[in-house]
């Protein structure tokens, strides 16, 4: 699709490990000291890190989770399904989207040491959306799943974790 082209290339967006492109657009000049960190920090983090996130169709962002809480934005295309297993094993699905009438929403937070994966909701070409990460996103902070064992984990929802699993 041309709309998807010319954004990676508009915005230098890169593949992300867990699907779909990013591009980092922001990160805070202050930081936050280790020792004032939450447990499970390796180090200062930024106060807060932005990116822009396309997933197109046919592709997904895989289940993983952050330490930090993770504000989803959406700017245009399609719906995106945000897919959450909280701690406890309740699961939810978030439609992030521009109409408010079909329970889409332009901002969501997934919580700290959930685990979440994305996709295009059926029917969308693609959606273009930003997260903002705060205490800032570190790669060391990022955990992809494996599917064995979040299904191990998690056995009521073994069809979604297998099918949004890489």
């Amino acid at each position: 699709m041309e709309r998807v082209r010319r954004l990676i290339e508009y915005y230098g967006m890169q593949p992300h490990p867990e699907g779909g492109y990013y591009v980092r657009t922001y990160q805070s000049a202050g930081r936050i000291a280790a020792g004032n960190l939450p447990p499970g920090f390796r180090g200062p983090r930024p106060f807060s890190t932005a990116i822009y996130f396309l997933l197109e169709q046919g592709n997904f962002s895989a289940f993983h989770r952050i330490r930090s809480d993770e504000c989803w934005h959406f700017y245009e295309g399609g719906p995106l399904l945000i897919h959450i297993i909280d701690p406890g094993g309740d699961c939810r699905t978030v439609k992030l989207g521009p109409a408010a009438e079909k329970e889409e929403r332009y901002q969501f937070v997934v919580p700290a040491g959930c685990w979440f994966a994305s996709e295009p909701a059926p029917g969308t070409h693609y959606s273009f959306t930003g997260c903002t990460v705060s205490p800032g996103f570190d790669f060391d902070d990022f955990e992809l799943a494996d599917a064995h064992t979040l299904a191990g984990q998690y056995p009521h929802h073994i069809a979604l974790i297998r099918r949004l699993c890489r």
